[in-house]
């Protein structure tokens, strides 16, 4: 077990840096953006740029460079001073980009969003906010949804299963950011009972907390009913085996059976689905986080594509790259945890 997690973990490791590697350059082969600000914020950036190593800079035109970044010529009453930026080649851009992660931590800076700021600073900032909108709503889809299962399968073909059911189908596909506007229009601008919008730093304590019922609900509603569909599923499957069978004629009641029997092998596929809906969930708040004002990575993303801040984008995409194959990586090793039948390089 212990060589198949350090494989596992080595193979992520692996697909990370060709991943990253490869939208390093495919975005460096987009057109340069210009960075906004005055004169100064410009040159500022340059800097940074030259020392990161992917500009360089002249006193006069050259050639084998490309198209000229940047003409900078000094005012006033001194010596005119002259300064042409250009972009170094894309290897080298590269080499420099793994020199600056390792030796700096460096993953460039802003040039749109917040102009000249650490680009991972700027995700550091916004990740708590996305991270805990996102783990509230798996906290509290994953019991009612399991809950909401497991009557529905113990009363199968009767008229409760099928009030759940039918629900189930209605309401799961309705998208998060339908959800979202219907919510902030009936709870926010018809009852009055919730902020509109997302609380701001200056706010009580209390409007900051509402502040995360809509769209909590919002991105929990989908899980719910896909949770509670998948388990009633599962664990129609497991009643009906002849193991559950054996068991209820060796003297068990059939609570005890489907405790002990039943709900741990309907679990096997379900605890990885929640694994694996927390990264749909995620990457599925990038619209919720626009239409609700969260100043979360997923509206990053959104800001940073749309002003084409390139820098900031590549960041956001690690960031999502690294949590898919961390996630990953448990998903496969939680299959072990739960069933101990399952045991990834156990001996025969």
């Amino acid at each position: 077990m212990g060589k198949y997690i350090l494989k596992r973990l080595a193979l992520a490791v692996v697909t990370l840096v060709i991943i990253l590697s490869l939208t390093f350059i495919l975005i460096k082969l987009l057109p340069f953006e210009q960075p906004v600000g005055m004169t100064d914020a410009k040159l500022a950036y340059y800097s940074q740029q030259i020392h990161l190593g992917y500009v360089v800079s002249f006193d006069h035109e050259v050639s084998g460079y490309g198209d000229c970044l940047f003409h900078y010529v000094s005012s006033g009453s001194g010596p005119k001073i002259q300064a042409y930026y250009y972009q170094t080649p894309i290897w080298q851009q590269y080499f420099s980009w793994l020199k600056n992660i390792f030796t700096e931590w460096n993953w460039g800076t802003s040039v749109k969003v917040e102009m000249n700021r650490s680009a991972i600073a700027i995700i550091t900032e916004r990740l708590p906010v996305s991270m805990s909108l996102n783990i509230i709503s798996v906290i509290f889809s994953v019991p009612l949804g399991i809950i909401l299962g497991i009557v529905a399968a113990l009363n199968k073909n009767k008229p409760v299963d099928h009030i759940i059911s039918t629900l189930v189908m209605v309401f799961i596909s309705i998208p998060s950011f339908v959800l979202i506007v219907f919510s902030v229009w009936l709870f926010a601008y018809q009852l009055n009972w919730l902020p509109a919008a997302w609380a701001k730093p200056t706010d009580p304590t209390s409007v900051k907390i509402a502040s995360y019922v809509i769209p909590v609900f919002a991105l929990s509603f989908g899980s719910v009913c896909g949770y509670c569909r998948f388990v009633r599923a599962e664990l129609c499957e497991v009643m009906e085996s002849e193991y559950l069978l054996l068991a209820r004629t060796k003297g068990l009641t059939k609570r005890q059976a489907i405790i002990r029997h039943a709900l741990r092998n309907a679990m096997v596929p379900i605890v990885p689905a929640i694994l694996a809906e927390f990264i749909g969930i995620l990457g599925g708040s990038t619209i919720l986080e626009r239409l609700y004002g969260i100043p979360g990575i997923g509206g990053l993303f959104y800001d940073a594509l749309n002003a084409k801040d390139y820098n900031v984008l590549f960041v956001d995409m690690a960031l999502f790259t690294t949590i898919s194959l961390v996630s990953g990586v448990f998903l496969d090793l939680s299959y072990g945890l739960i069933d101990p039948r399952i045991r990834m390089g156990a001996k025969k």
